[in-house]
């Protein structure tokens, strides 16, 4: 073990027993948001602290079996229990590596998550559409709440754009990879000569923040309109301005909520995502400047800029980040994308590894 990550065990278990006394005083819940905080981080390093326990054990039976081997007697035995502490040290030091990567501070967030039809038409509106069920079932197998803050729907039933938040249990830990553009190629309904045809949506999963305070708006610079909310054709869905439509005039953004009745609810969900996209753009900004970090944008929506193609006729779907193709495309588009999400998290993690044995 590196003296570098011996030194920052060391540090972890001393804060360890540092929290453990902590917590254990009468007034440590009289700020709970301190107290969740110091919770979280006792959960976080419960886990290291204990395998860097056993790891000291393996140590100190390594220690005692060089001290056996001086007697001749015991020196057969002494070898083996040797060559147990050894490979038992080497294992616990690789788990001990892994759980002491960076952790992404986002990970247990809520989501955004965007769909937005980009090249194809109508087909590539239809595809928004077969992604939003994808991800809405995959969603109800990790037993999360699902709400559809926004959607912009297409004559023939699709979406031009629809934004979703998701709610439940590490939910940007499992979909952050999703960003980027994604191709189908099939044969759309609207063919009638049976040809395949290529088109794309892109995806943007962005962590919800905890405040709206946590972005400094200035009030002056945001134009709020509200409007008549209406669905596909034009067709009223209450009599009422109640939809909102906020636009951050410095940054351009502008984001529409019309899925509820209430003009300050519509508003209040508007505001969320409007500060949810600043920051996801500062992150992005951020990551351009970082070549290893490219492929978590989204992408311009043209077929040739894509992270992932879903080829029906030859029922597969291949994620061209890690070159991994699964033959299953009607479970996928049914939920089920745990594989290529947990392939693509452990290829991430392979990358924090390299990156930590290159310091």
């Amino acid at each position: 073990m590196k003296p570098s990550m011996r030194a920052k065990l060391e540090h972890l278990d001393s804060r360890l027993a540092e929290l453990n006394t902590i917590l254990m005083q009468e007034d440590a819940t009289k700020d709970m948001n301190v107290y969740r905080k110091l919770t979280r981080e006792h959960a976080d390093i419960s886990l290291i602290v204990e395998q860097f326990g056993i790891y000291k054990q393996a140590e100190a039976d390594l220690k005692a079996a060089e001290e056996m081997r001086l007697d001749p007697e015991m020196k057969a035995f002494a070898d083996d229990e040797q060559k147990q502490a050894q490979a038992k040290m080497a294992e616990l030091s690789a788990s001990l590596q892994t759980l002491l990567l960076p952790k992404d501070a986002d990970d247990e967030r809520n989501i955004f998550l965007e769909i937005r039809a980009g090249t194809g038409g109508d087909e590539s509106a239809l595809f928004a559409a077969d992604l939003l069920r994808m991800y809405t079932r995959f969603a109800e197998r990790q037993g999360w709440q699902t709400e559809i803050v926004s959607q912009a729907e297409s004559d023939l039933g699709g979406y031009k754009e629809v934004i979703l938040r998701f709610i439940g249990n590490d939910v940007y830990a499992k979909m952050k990879f999703e960003s980027g553009g994604h191709r189908v190629q099939r044969v759309p309904q609207t063919e009638t000569q049976g040809r395949i045809h290529t088109s794309a949506c892109t995806v943007a999963v962005m962590p919800e923040v905890d405040e709206i305070e946590a972005v400094k708006i200035n009030p002056s610079e945001l134009r709020i309109d509200t409007f008549r909310a209406s669905g596909a054709g034009g067709q009223h869905i209450n009599k009422t301005d109640s939809a909102v439509r906020i636009t951050h005039l410095p940054t351009g953004i502008v984001v529409e909520c019309q899925d509820d009745r209430s003009q300050h609810r519509n508003k209040d969900q508007a505001m969320r995502v409007l500060v949810t996209r600043i920051m996801d753009a500062q992150r992005q900004e951020q990551h351009q400047q970082q070549a290893q970090t490219r492929k978590s944008l989204v992408g311009s929506g043209d077929r040739s800029d894509r992270i992932r193609t879903y080829n029906f006729p030859q029922g597969r779907i291949t994620d061209h980040r890690i070159n991994l193709t699964l033959y299953k495309i009607d479970a996928m588009m049914d939920g089920d994308i745990s594989d290529l999400l947990n392939a693509l998290a452990a290829e991430h993690q392979a990358e924090l590894l390299a990156a930590l044995g290159d310091a």
